[in-house]
């Protein structure tokens, strides 16, 4: 086998557009390689989608792919992409599927792959579907010996019964929650979930539609306007932000004001303790809030399969990105914005409001900025960026490359330059201890990207 493949994967999975990135063709191959690596004939696939209006098509034809293999499918329908990383991990599946691009606009559509015990599918394995895919090395089976599928969508009573559970949200104390579901996967359970823990629900955008009419599936400040005004106006104790597959969440505190990322993440990280996993790309302020409570930090390339990995390999109490993608690994390896949001909402219970809490917490001036990039010059910029970025800096303490390029600089503050894997974009995320430095940082950042791209 040659070793100069396409790389079909990114930082989460396979994503693009619907039939010009992601083809049917694409679809079908990835199940059929999929059905090779677990082994074929007997093993057992649990599919779910998120609200896509390709979701379906995409379903339809990976389950053909694998029952032709001799594949047996169990499908959960439209659900939130916690809820395939659970049911795999419980129905003792072989792997899991889930069909979904997050947060990209409706013409997107996408495949993430899950192992038996809830983590998602790392880079080598990847690598080996990619291959195989590649190769069109595939095994089908005679006619008497395809796969059967199997409806588990009741499977989801049982996941909220236990995200319930977990959360240890106390039903005797009910706060107001506005939760805003973006028309995605979440619509239906996330709203459920608070509900049976007792609270008092409002709901924003949480009709299923794969067109996203109410907003934009990625939980930023741009797109949380509405939410933001709604839990002021309510006077509401918390709003709760999911993305189209509901692997992320966002909250807004009781004052209508979207949390910094970085402090959201350090609020629930103080509640385990210990030793905490996140990605290279996060603020210092979670290092200095576990330092406090004699926790530490461990930092991993971004992307919440390496923070499982991490999480996985030095027994960590908690794990998350900066985006909302946190990991509870008390319950599953599979992201969960739906536990993610409950959890807030027991934080809140325990400790008062959230902006109170947010406050607490030291931090710094950051941005996160994306440039474009098209995806084919992205090796060539970084190229570029590995060669030459340090020289527009002279007070350099560390070069670090264990995911793009990140500089720290005496006084502490750093930059970040990395490639999306997603999307066409070079990101730049950095921190300054001043405003003036990080005024400097992000000029320089954006004049050498401008130059290069």
């Amino acid at each position: 086998m040659v070793n100069n493949i396409p790389k079909l994967f990114g930082t989460s999975g396979i994503r693009g557009k619907f039939q010009e990135d992601v083809t049917i063709k694409l679809a079908l191959d990835v199940s059929r390689a999929l059905a090779k690596y677990i082994g074929g004939k007997g093993k057992k696939v649990v599919i779910g989608r998120d609200t896509r209006t390709s979701g379906k098509i995409m379903e339809h034809v990976m389950t053909a792919g694998l029952e032709e293999c001799g594949c047996d499918v169990l499908l959960l329908g439209m659900v939130p992409t916690p809820v395939v990383g659970y049911a795999t991990l419980k129905k003792h599946a072989d792997a899991g599927i889930m069909i979904t691009a997050s947060h990209n606009p409706s013409p997107y559509t996408g495949i993430k792959l899950w192992n038996s015990d809830g983590l998602a599918y790392k880079q080598e394995q990847e690598r080996t579907i990619e291959k195989i895919v590649y190769g069109q090395d595939f095994e089908l089976v005679s006619w008497d010996e395809l796969g059967t599928e199997y409806d588990i969508s009741s499977f989801k009573d049982e996941y909220i019964k236990d995200i319930i559970k977990i959360s240890e949200v106390d039903p005797e104390k009910p706060l107001k929650v506005v939760v805003d579901c973006a028309n995605g996967a979440g619509s239906y359970l996330s709203p459920e979930a608070l509900r049976k823990s007792g609270m008092d629900v409002i709901t924003l955008n949480s009709q299923p539609d794969g067109f996203f009419p109410g907003r934009n599936p990625e939980p930023n400040s741009e797109n949380l306007q509405e939410l933001m005004k709604t839990v002021k106006a309510l006077g509401a104790d918390v709003g709760l932000a999911h993305d189209g597959d509901a692997d992320r969440m966002i909250a807004i505190d009781e004052n209508g004001n979207i949390s910094d990322f970085d402090k959201l993440l350090t609020v629930i990280a103080k509640e385990f303790g210990g030793t905490v996993v996140t990605t290279v790309d996060a603020s210092a302020c979670l290092d200095t809030a576990m330092e406090k409570i004699g926790g530490n930090v461990l930092r991993t390339p971004v992307g919440d399969v390496h923070v499982a990995e991490s999480i996985n390999k030095n027994n960590a109490t908690f794990g998350g990105e900066p985006s909302g993608t946190w990991l509870h690994p008390d319950f599953c390896m599979c992201p969960d914005g739906l536990l993610s949001g409950l959890r807030i909402v027991r934080a809140i219970q325990k400790n008062g409001k959230l902006s109170k809490q947010l406050d607490d917490i030291e931090n710094y001036p950051t941005i996160r900025e994306k440039v474009v990039c098209p995806n084919d010059k992205k090796q060539t910029v970084m190229n570029e960026v590995n060669k030459n970025f340090e020289k527009e800096f002279e007070d350099i303490k560390e070069i670090l490359k264990i995911d793009g390029l990140r500089l720290s600089f005496n006084d502490g503050s750093w930059v970040l330059i990395r490639p999306s894997g997603t999307e066409p974009y070079v990101r730049i995320t950095a921190e300054g201890k001043t405003q003036e430095h990080l005024d400097i940082i992000e000029e320089k950042s954006k004049n050498f990207l401008n130059k290069i791209i």
